[in-house]
């Protein structure tokens, strides 16, 4: 059996409390809807300790990211749980550049 996701979005959320070790990315469909725009879905992904402290200290709202992980339900909500996350851009260094 295989339980395995694959995600790129933006980081939307990161809370402040070092208990939840949650954060919320934004990825949008692959396709427009009825009035020729791109729905976006707002997944949350379960961090550890490790990947946790990585994203807090390197990583702000609006950048991009990659998450490799399962999906597993926790306290009834199912979200990804990240076993693997790449920085893909900062939102601040695309500015910079423009």
């Amino acid at each position: 059996m295989l339980n395995q996701v694959v995600l790129v979005g933006r980081i939307t959320e990161i809370p402040e409390a070092e208990e939840k070790n949650k954060i919320i990315i934004s990825v949008p469909r692959a396709f427009k809807n009825s009035d020729g725009e791109y729905d976006v879905d707002f997944i949350p992904v379960q961090l550890f300790k490790p990947l946790n402290e990585s994203v807090k200290e390197y990583l702000t709202t609006g950048d991009l990211v990659g998450v490799k992980g399962r999906l597993q339900v926790i306290d009834k909500e199912l979200l990804v749980v990240a076993e693997k996350l790449t920085f893909l851009s900062s939102k601040s260094k695309e500015e910079e550049e423009d």
